[in-house]
């Protein structure tokens, strides 16, 4: 019985955690919650099912850390080592230097995934027992389990490359400390697609979306489902995998219920939550939590040395209150890559200049995608953090069209017409018609580049496509292939003797 509280007493803390949405929980005094009184009421499972998606929401910044500090989007402009605030990277340089190392790994302890692995495990066990939820809910739930257990393992997968997996629940609420040897590849990438299909089965004809996309779909399994074939379509799977990615992709675009916004900007408002082009997003609300990018803005008393070109203003205390610490700048070239006609490029990236006479002169960047809310005169990031959403898919299917030898101009150019809004013009501007689309997976990489900002792609999308686009658009060189993976840190070392660092990275 000991064990089996242990296990619990991480259930009470993510029930403390619970949106103000949930039910009124029927619950035993939480020094007395136990395996006796627990998973007894259908009022219990809705809430451990809660509980998944709050953990889940702790992990944001870690898929945002993993899937683009590492690429060419963040970091320090040239002849600089601070942002242009003058704020210190905090040695975060490590990361987009790809300068990692046992003693400073940028992520350590896996993301901290194996905490809700092991309560997706736990959820899937007692789902298979359990007669007090309803069949609808029971399979839905099941959906949910093994399609966020398999997104976790796959950000295991593509970080770490080997990965201990356990599929049962243990008393012991971080796997990655177990007396455990990470298994190979090749097995980790099975059991990903093995629970892929298995989430799929559970849900069956359910499309439907609950907590307004608030909560893992069918869609969002099958966006994860060709996010993986491509994945394996480019490391030997070819058009085979190719073709399993785009059938599922289309699954998800025909019976997912799904479309662009009109306005880019519009996608991440706050007053916007589970819009039309949302397929699954981590929720924060005010009061409740907020988005992790604090550190990827500036100190507000600092910013407001700078000016606005645009608006011929000066940063001020009241409007540009962002209330950050700028240890993750994003690089001006980031900024200059985009065309001025793009509106994603104001929606997403705040220009920031020195006034000289009558003249401006660009000082910096930061990310302004996220603009969050104004409560009480302090800015809250309360934007929700969206994983999967429709431009996501239609790039998705470009890049698996373009493996399977088909156009994939349908999809890439109704990302560009809204992109370019009033400015669009199909003879300079639809694909194959700039320059960049004589190559259709460079063109597929700027459009998700340009896209994405800080929604944790670039990264991913780099090694996806292959070695050397990472050698191509990072500081990585084709000798030094071990760091496409990231180092182990030595707390997770110390922890699981049976574990081995990262080959090509310093044994422990």
């Amino acid at each position: 019985m000991k064990n089996k509280i242990n296990l619990l007493a991480l259930v009470i803390s993510m029930l403390m955690l619970i949106s103000s949405c949930t039910k009124q929980l029927d619950l035993a005094p939480i020094s007395s919650v136990g395996e006796g009184n627990f998973w007894k009421t259908s009022d219990q499972v809705d809430a451990f099912v809660n509980g998944v998606h709050s953990r889940f929401r702790t992990h944001v910044q870690r898929f945002l850390f993993l899937g683009e500090l590492r690429a060419d989007i963040e970091g320090t402009d040239p002849g600089t080592n601070s942002s242009f605030t003058g704020e210190s990277t905090a040695g975060n340089e490590r990361m987009w230097n790809n300068t990692l190392s046992l003693d400073a790994a940028g992520v350590g302890d896996f993301g901290g995934f194996y905490t809700n692995i092991n309560q997706l495990n736990l959820l899937i066990s007692k789902l298979n027992t359990t007669t007090v939820v309803t069949p609808a809910n029971k399979t839905y739930y099941l959906g949910i389990a093994y399609g966020m257990r398999a997104f976790y393992y796959f950000q295991i997968y593509t970080a770490w490359g080997k990965a201990i997996i356990q599929t049962e629940p243990t008393n012991t609420i971080d796997i990655s400390s177990l007396a455990k040897a990470a298994s190979p590849e090749a097995d980790v990438i099975k059991l990903i697609k093995d629970d892929i299909e298995k989430s799929l089965t559970n849900y069956g004809s359910t499309y439907t979306y609950r907590n307004s996309k608030g909560f893992w779909s069918k869609s969002a399994s099958l966006m994860l489902k060709g996010q993986v074939f491509l994945w394996t379509s480019n490391r030997g799977g070819g058009a085979g995998d190719a073709g399993i990615a785009k059938i599922a992709l289309i699954d998800a675009q025909t019976n997912g219920t799904v479309s662009l916004q009109a306005s880019f900007a519009n996608i991440f408002a706050t007053t916007n939550r589970g819009n039309s082009e949302v397929i699954f997003a981590s929720r924060h609300l005010l009061n409740e939590a907020t988005l992790p990018i604090a550190n990827f803005l500036p100190q507000t008393n600092l910013l407001i040395n700078y000016f606005d070109s645009i608006g011929k203003r000066k940063f001020d205390v009241t409007v540009d209150n962002w209330g950050g610490t700028y240890f993750f700048p994003m690089m001006i070239s980031t900024f200059r890559r985009f065309n001025d006609r793009d509106t994603r490029k104001w929606a997403s990236i705040q220009p920031c200049y020195r006034l000289t006479g009558a003249n401006y002169t660009m000082a910096g960047v930061f990310v302004a995608k996220y603009k969050g809310e104004q409560n009480a005169g302090v800015r809250a990031l309360t934007n929700d953090y969206i994983i999967y959403r429709y431009a996501d898919l239609l790039l998705l299917l470009a890049e698996a069209k373009v493996l399977l030898g088909e156009s994939p101009a349908a999809e890439i150019n109704l990302v560009r017409a809204r992109a370019y809004g009033a400015a669009y013009s199909a003879v300079t501007d639809a694909f194959p018609n700039q320059a960049i689309d004589a190559n259709p997976k460079e063109a597929i990489l700027h459009e998700r580049y340009c896209e994405f900002i800080l929604e944790g792609k670039r990264w991913l999308d780099l090694r996806r496509m292959g070695d050397n686009y990472v050698y191509k658009y990072t500081n990585i060189k084709s000798n030094e292939a071990y760091k496409l993976l990231w180092p182990i840190d030595r707390t997770t070392l110390t922890n699981n003797k049976l574990l081995e660092q990262t080959p090509g990275y310093p044994a422990f």
